[in-house]
């Protein structure tokens, strides 16, 4: 398994990095501990990978995005899908993530199962 990027999640992170000037800035995902839950989503800009990072690549050849993910991360991320919702009452990636147990009502933070 591996993870996955939403054409509006793509769409989106491109965006960001072009407004930030970066456009050739690594995407960066992973989980912390933290939140009501216990482990949180982060995401970020990097400007390098570290050589033990996973890298995935997605979107078209003008518009691409390379994700970095630690291999600790990877382990709680892992078939996991990243969207992009932009809504009256929540704007922001969205993780929908097969290996969590139980979720804060935030959505922020999770449990394993």
């Amino acid at each position: 398994m591996a993870i996955q990027l939403t054409e509006r999640a793509v769409t989106r992170v491109v965006e960001l990095a072009r407004k930030r000037q970066t456009p050739e800035a690594f995407f960066r995902i992973g989980i912390r501990g933290g939140g009501c839950s216990g482990l949180s989503y982060f995401v970020d800009f990097s400007e390098t990978a570290d050589p033990k990072d996973k890298v995935f690549t997605f979107g078209a050849p003008d518009a691409q995005v390379k994700v970095l993910i630690d291999r600790k991360s990877y382990l709680f991320l892992n078939g996991t899908e990243v969207d992009w919702k932009a809504e009256l009452m929540k704007t922001g990636f969205e993780f929908h993530n097969p290996l969590s147990g139980k979720s804060c009502s935030c959505g922020e933070s999770f449990t394993l199962a």
